[in-house]
């Protein structure tokens, strides 16, 4: 099992933890091993379902329990997933969600069915290297995400999920076609001013929509106006839009390797002070959001913050939050999707387990 660094160190190697082993033997048999637990290897079975597809179930869960009982194995767990001890932890809300995925995942007992996730197909065009990507989410610590390139429109599906938005869902959505220039950091610190910018290109896509679904229904569309679309001008603190110089600064991606200055504006939380200062561009993106148990799921608007080949971020702008998301540099062999078509197919399935 790869799990992620101990948050928030979110550009820290992934931690590696086995599960089972399987020893073959002669005459084409083989025995199977449990891991888990803290009192060596123990029997264990693997069944294959179908294909890409299998199951483990650990036929001694005896080996799983400590002489301290419950409170013993909650302590060694919170030390190993998270790096700490309960009374380092003072938010009232996180020691909830911590003991919340604690109960959840120790009930299972290692018996857990696998399916097979392909990495995404990577294209020339694509804005960065498409892959996995751990990511910092408040008070439920790291998670691990993958990002996807669809055309003009990128995606980050989660491959570990928490009580809100579980696996297989789509955490953001990035529009590529509606670039946000971000005005110079003195203004991009006020929360409000950022807010407003965003929202303008949210009601910019929706009088879009309504002008296609419209012309659908009249049976004729009129081709958009000239000018490049889904491109903001920077404005001032009064509102004021900014000169064609700054138009064109706005419509033009900036030259590789040219970066802007970064700050989060006041009053956005991060769980890592330490983001870059730095980003290459911004989108207007969605993230989603929902209630314990994936009640009330809702997409809100957000900024998408490219910073490097490795590295992007993603304020949350209804939460008032930002994530911090760094690139998985483990090597997986043998997971390259056969095809786009397999790869779109496999990202439904997923989505479908938690829908």
């Amino acid at each position: 099992m790869y799990l992620p660094p101990h948050d928030p160190h979110v550009d820290d190697p992934m931690r590696f933890k086995p599960l089972f082993r399987v020893h073959l033997m002669e005459r084409k048999s083989a025995t199977v091993e449990c891991m888990y637990g803290h009192r060596g290897p123990h029997n264990g079975h693997i069944q294959i379902v179908k294909k890409d597809e299998f199951s483990t179930k650990c036929n001694q869960t005896d080996h799983h329990r400590m002489s301290g009982g419950r409170q013993e194995e909650f302590r060694t767990w919170l030390r190993e997933e998270w790096g700490r001890t309960l009374e380092d932890i003072f938010h009232e809300h996180m020691q909830e969600l911590i003991l919340m995925k604690f109960i959840y995942t120790s009930q299972y007992d290692n018996c857990l069915t696998y399916r097979r996730i392909y990495l995404p197909p990577s294209h020339p065009d694509d804005l960065i290297k498409p892959g996995l990507f751990k990511g910092t989410y408040g008070s439920h610590g790291l998670e691990i995400v993958m990002l996807s390139f669809h055309g003009r429109r990128a995606r980050g599906t989660k491959i570990t999920g928490d009580p809100n938005i579980p696996a297989g869902q789509q955490t953001v959505e990035v529009d590529l076609r509606h670039r946000i220039h971000l005005p110079d950091v003195e203004t991009l610190g006020n929360f409000n001013e950022l807010s407003r910018i965003v929202l303008e290109v949210r009601e910019q896509l929706r009088q879009e929509q309504q002008q296609q679904e419209g012309g659908h229904e009249a049976g004729e569309l009129q081709p958009g106006p000239a000018q490049p679309r889904g491109e903001l001008l920077a404005r001032g603190p009064d509102g004021a839009s900014a000169g064609d110089g700054a138009a064109a600064v706005a419509q033009q991606p900036a030259p590789s390797g040219e970066a802007q200055p970064f700050v989060l504006p006041v009053g956005v939380s991060s769980r890592n002070e330490d983001y870059p200062r730095a980003c290459r561009m911004c989108f207007y993106g969605t993230g989603l959001i929902a209630g314990h148990g994936f009640t009330s799921p809702e997409r809100t608007p957000g900024v998408f913050i490219l910073f490097d080949e490795d590295r992007f971020g993603f304020i949350w702008l209804e939460l008032k939050s930002f994530s911090l998301y760094s690139r998985v540099q483990a090597t997986f062999r043998n997971a390259d999707a056969p095809s786009p078509q397999a790869f779109d197919e496999m990202l439904k399935n997923i989505q479908s387990l938690t829908s």
